[in-house]
């Protein structure tokens, strides 16, 4: 069956969240290092910044895993969202190193492409009671599209400063805007979010609780998240670009093309995600559509050709999302109804300390002069990772909702 039809309106309300922070987030982590030189930083204090919202939001959602059933989600949801309006303003209103650096530690600013954040464990616990088995994929392949799109509309933004600039607008001011405008939505979540039901008393089978019974498999899905992640960092799209400048010369309008054409891919593949989990299963789904696309990277790092090489990466770009909805419902549906909201704590952890880990190696590597090293080193730990998933998890059973 799919979405219960009494979730709808919650669902609905999750979707417009997802989407409203998928376009902050977009033009964030873009503008975060422009803002930081803009304030006069150099390319240290940039890393440290980064390196500090990353870690600040992994404590974050391990502390909600460790203790976030102790309180409603809603309740969660709202102060997230409050914490996100402060986040915005502060970050326009201060200068100093320090205080930004608090800011970025306690926040919920996001510098990478994907969803880090506090509010990803919830809304996926969420999502997770408004279906059951095949629905629940469907959901969260919508939640997962409706990010990925609005994170590629909120790129585009970046362009605002700039015309603002052009407006007689000091430069300074107009980054401080977008900060602004990040808080505003803050704001705008909170009134959001106090729209989702809560007060009921709960099913005491799906009331929040620690891991317990599925304790064991939830670390083992942790560890291997982990080198999906780590190996994924090794090629984000800044460094992806830079391969691309450095082995064939290309220009920043045809990167820009190109990664429009990648992201839409990328976005529209997990809309196919539900049918083909009905027909394969979720943990194939994850595996037999992640193979061939790193299998498409390591053949893209050997291309001869610039044509070449930008085929098997959009043919990548097709596939390698596509186990993105399939793993957050794959997730949910192996731990019991009481553990979803920390075993999503627990498994996004690790994956957003060691994707902070991937692109450093990467730039090493490119900077030592072995271009293809990343892609092809990437592409190969990731195909180790959907190995050891399959082995590990072929036979596991689901939980039952």
């Amino acid at each position: 069956m799919g979405a219960a039809v009494g979730a709808a309106p919650e669902v609905r309300l999750l979707l417009v969240g997802r989407g409203l922070r998928g376009f902050v987030d977009g033009y964030i982590a873009i503008l975060l290092p422009a803002y930081l030189l803009a304030l006069g930083y150099g390319t240290w204090e940039v890393g440290v910044l980064s390196t500090a919202t990353l870690l600040g939001s992994a404590l974050a959602t391990l502390a909600l895993g460790a203790w976030g059933h102790r309180a409603p989600s809603r309740l969660l949801l709202l102060s997230a969202a409050l914490l996100m309006a402060a986040t915005g303003f502060g970050f326009a209103a201060l200068s100093s190193f320090w205080p930004l650096l608090l800011v970025a530690f306690v926040g919920t600013l996001n510098p990478s492409a994907g969803d880090v954040s506090v509010f990803l464990p919830l809304e996926h616990s969420r999502l997770a009671h408004a279906g059951s088995g095949a629905g629940r994929v469907g959901v969260f392949a919508r939640y997962s599209l409706t990010g990925a799109l609005s994170a590629a509309v909120g790129a585009l933004a970046v362009a605002l400063p700039e015309a603002l600039v052009g407006s007689g607008w000091d430069r300074l001011t107009a980054l401080r805007a977008m900060f602004a405008g990040y808080g505003v939505v803050g704001l705008a979540l909170l009134l959001l979010y106090r729209k989702l039901p809560g007060g009921t008393a709960p099913d005491p089978q799906h009331e929040p609780a620690r891991l317990g019974p599925s304790r064991r498999t939830v670390v083992r899905l942790a560890a291997l998240f982990s080198v999906d992640s780590f190996a994924g960092g090794l090629v984000v799209n800044s460094l992806l670009a830079l391969w691309l400048f450095e082995r064939f010369g290309l220009s920043l309008a045809a990167a820009g093309a190109f990664f429009f054409c990648a992201g839409l891919l990328s976005a529209l593949s997990q809309l196919a995600a539900p049918a083909v989990a009905r027909r394969i299963g979720l943990l194939n789904t994850m595996v037999f559509t992640h193979i061939p696309a790193s299998v498409f990277l390591i053949m893209a790092a050997l291309a001869p050709s610039l044509a070449l090489a930008l085929c098997f990466l959009l043919l990548r770009a097709a596939l390698s999302q596509m186990d993105v909805p399939a793993r957050s419902a794959y997730v949910m549906s192996v731990v019991t109804p009481a553990e979803r909201v920390a075993a999503a704590s627990f498994t996004a952890v690790p994956r957003s300390l060691a994707a902070a880990l991937g692109p450093s190696l990467g730039g090493a590597l490119l900077a030592a002069g072995w271009l293809g090293a990343p892609l092809i080193a990437c592409g190969a730990l990731k195909i180790a990772y959907d190995l050891g998933l399959w082995r590990s998890f072929r036979t596991e059973k689901a939980q039952g909702d």
